[in-house]
């Protein structure tokens, strides 16, 4: 098993930055890839971000390309999300979640940590 922990969600302004940062345990050296994903209220939950844990290599959604950055730290089995330029669209509970492997289904999934931006 997997445990994920999200921190460093808070309220910010717009315009603000904010930092996510999503701890995993357990077996994490199980993990292919790692991601961001948020769900706001009355709405579906929405892809945000991801990263490969060999090769950082990552996919934004078009809603937040250019303003939010995945970044990993394998040492720390840490993966970060820097938001830059927050929106109050952007208001929502912030999830981590981990797969084995390209294909896989996100299985392993954190508690989920608040985003609020105000207006």
């Amino acid at each position: 098993q997997v445990q994920l922990v999200e921190s460093g969600g808070g309220l910010v302004q717009a315009g603000g930055s904010l930092r996510l940062s999503c701890a995993a345990s357990g077996r994490a050296a199980s993990t292919y890839a790692m991601a961001w994903f948020r769900r706001a209220p009355g709405k579906d939950r929405e892809f945000v971000a991801t990263i490969t844990w060999r090769g950082g290599i990552t996919y934004y959604s078009d809603s937040v390309k250019g303003r939010f950055t995945i970044s990993k730290d394998n040492a720390k089995n840490t993966v970060y999300l820097q938001m830059n330029s927050l929106k109050p669209e952007d208001t929502a509970v912030y999830y981590c979640a981990g797969r084995t492997a390209p294909t896989a289904t996100f299985d392993f999934w954190g508690q989920g940590t608040q985003v609020t931006v105000s207006s």
